[in-house]
């Protein structure tokens, strides 16, 4: 006979240890969730990018439309283009020599709206706010 033991737990102690790990599982999603949502927000945060896709709200365009819209370098433009095109905000399709760019989807024209609002509502909150200060803004509030 081996020297080895098999736990044996009750049906309540399979049920406790399936609860455990179903809690595990679910605060790792809701991690990941958050996660995703933070490096969306990271993606919006950034001036440019933000210009990008306000400048697209309306209608797509070329490269050169955009630059010319958001007064950025075609170089610089190209590169938030490209980060924005990976992260699924942003599609494009050729028509000849030029690329035309639009939103994704139409929640994200949404997202860009609601954020208007809240933006409207919060403003001299935002404004105020010390721990997000963005040195090369020269926004004043609206009195």
């Amino acid at each position: 006979m081996s020297n080895q033991k098999f736990l044996k737990y009750s049906n309540f102690q399979y049920d406790i240890i399936y609860i455990i790990i179903s809690l595990i599982n679910d605060m790792s999603i809701q991690l990941q969730k958050l996660t995703l949502k933070a490096k969306l927000f990271r993606g919006l945060g950034d001036t440019t990018r933000l210009s990008i896709l306000e400048t697209l709200r309306e209608e797509e365009k070329t490269t050169s439309d955009i630059v010319k819209k958001t007064g950025q370098s075609q170089s610089n433009v190209s590169n938030h283009l490209s980060c924005l095109l990976d992260c699924g905000l942003v599609s494009n399709r050729r028509e000849g020599k030029n690329i035309f760019y639009k939103l994704s989807n139409e929640k994200i024209i949404k997202l860009l709206e609601e954020s208007d609002e809240i933006l409207t509502e919060f403003a001299h909150g935002i404004y105020s706010c010390v721990n997000y200060n963005e040195h090369s803004s020269n926004i004043e509030p609206s009195k």
